[in-house]
């Protein structure tokens, strides 16, 4: 007698071995509802307020502007002024999409808008910004991806705004839209512009 009251009953059994299985379900569902609610534009960067990346790089050998040889990245630039680096590549879709905004920014003849061309070819290159507009003062070669590593990059294309004092102000994770040129980018960059040294 005293073994038959040892036993659990089976449906009382049953749901004592499929509790492990309930809670795991239960954290896989909220962790995967938490990554698809989030917008990765807004994950803050580690590098806002520190110095930018001291990254020098070569250009992208054959790219002119205006008949001139368009010089690679050199850090030692950022001082001084207000600098605005886009990560991108020629095999990347929402750069396309953005080349409209960056050619306009180019014109403002406050900042200097530089590139950082991400694991391309030179000639894949040349031709996006034939196709699509070149409005860099200077872009880099980042084949390897090195460049895009230091900067903290989660995804081309990525765009940073770099104060007078040569610190990181401001990074847009993705592409410059519509929705996000006048109200964030160009809010962020007015804002690096006014602040004194």
């Amino acid at each position: 007698m005293t073994a038959v009251q040892d036993n659990p009953p089976p449906v009382r059994r049953r749901m004592v071995s499929l509790l492990p299985l309930v809670i795991f379900l239960g954290l896989a569902a909220l962790m995967y509802y938490r990554l698809g609610s989030g917008d990765p534009s807004h994950i803050p960067s580690a590098l806002i307020g520190h110095p930018a990346p001291a990254t020098d790089l070569p250009p992208v050998v054959g790219l002119a502007r205006d008949g001139k040889p368009t010089p690679g990245l050199a850090a030692a630039e950022f001082a001084g002024q207000v600098t605005l680096v886009n990560v991108w590549g020629s095999w990347c879709e929402p750069c396309r999409e953005e080349a409209k905004y960056l050619l306009r920014l180019g014109e403002d003849t406050r900042l200097r808008l530089v590139g950082i061309d991400y694991k391309d070819r030179p000639e894949q290159a040349r031709e996006f910004l034939r196709r699509y507009g070149h409005p860099f003062v200077a872009v880099g070669a980042d084949e390897s991806g090195r460049a895009a590593i230091e900067w903290g990059v989660y995804g081309v294309p990525e765009t940073f705004v770099v104060g007078r004092d040569a610190k990181i102000a401001f990074k847009l994770i993705g592409p410059i839209t519509a929705e996000n040129f006048g109200t964030v980018l160009k809010a962020e960059i007015e804002k690096a512009i006014a602040k004194a040294l």
